[in-house]
């Protein structure tokens, strides 16, 4: 089993930054290459289309609003991966007006080499916490 983590520090709130991305659903209003989210099963499925028309399907598998953290799982999706499990997190920085944030994964690679596959989703995660910090700082 791989994992990989990417982390940025945010001039920002950690409240602040959990009212943005706590929602289950809420990727479209911080992710810009997932336009869409479709919610299912009482809000714990959601059926994400990414801005080339790809579909991901992933499940809600915890959640914490006092920790500021959710886990999903993905039911389907075009990665070389099976057994995905990631967390998103976020935390007091180390400013403490600011949010350190985590996004983390466990998976294991099918069809492709652990590097690869690691360095697939830390680049995903590195990026999304890029769009993030634009999402709220502009």
């Amino acid at each position: 089993m791989a994992t990989t983590t990417a982390t940025i520090e945010l001039p920002v709130p950690a409240d602040r930054v959990w009212q943005l991305i706590g929602g289950f659903g809420s990727l479209p209003d911080w992710l810009p290459y997932i336009p869409t989210s479709e919610a299912s099963e009482g809000g714990r499925v959601r059926t994400l289309t990414n801005e080339d028309g790809g579909v991901i399907v992933e499940r809600l598998e915890a959640f914490d609003d006092a920790a500021r953290t959710y886990s999903y799982s993905i039911l389907q999706a075009p990665f070389p991966v099976t057994g995905y499990l990631s967390t998103i997190a976020v935390h007091a920085g180390k400013d403490p007006a600011g949010a350190r944030v985590e996004w983390s994964g466990t998976f294991t690679p099918d069809g492709i080499g652990e590097a690869e596959a690691t360095g697939l989703f830390r680049g995903i995660y590195a990026d999304g916490l890029a769009a993030l910090k634009q999402s709220l700082t502009g």
